[in-house]
């Protein structure tokens, strides 16, 4: 038995990983997963970089919020806890 392999010119396809057969005249387009997983993941981190610009311009650009003014009433209670008694009284 002397070699019986008689390929000649064919040549046996590729196979990858995977277990699919890679053809030689195949197109290979992109993985419509990994597209869509990209333009997810890059609207995520624009949006994300986004509100973090944001919040940075407006730290530095708007004023401090004013705290709401204290009720005559609050002061008096305050007073009273403090020991000092509030005029008028």
């Amino acid at each position: 038995m002397e070699d019986d392999f008689d390929f000649g010119d064919k040549v046996p396809p590729a196979v990858n990983r995977m277990g699919n057969v890679i053809r030689d005249g195949e197109a290979r387009g992109f993985n419509p997963g990994l597209i869509v997983l990209l333009v997810v993941g890059g609207l995520l981190f624009a949006f994300l970089v986004g509100n973090y610009a944001l919040y940075m311009y407006a730290q530095k650009t708007l004023p401090p919020k004013k705290k709401k003014p204290v009720s005559k009433k609050k002061m008096k209670r305050e007073r009273l806890k403090q020991g000092v008694s509030a005029p008028g009284e």
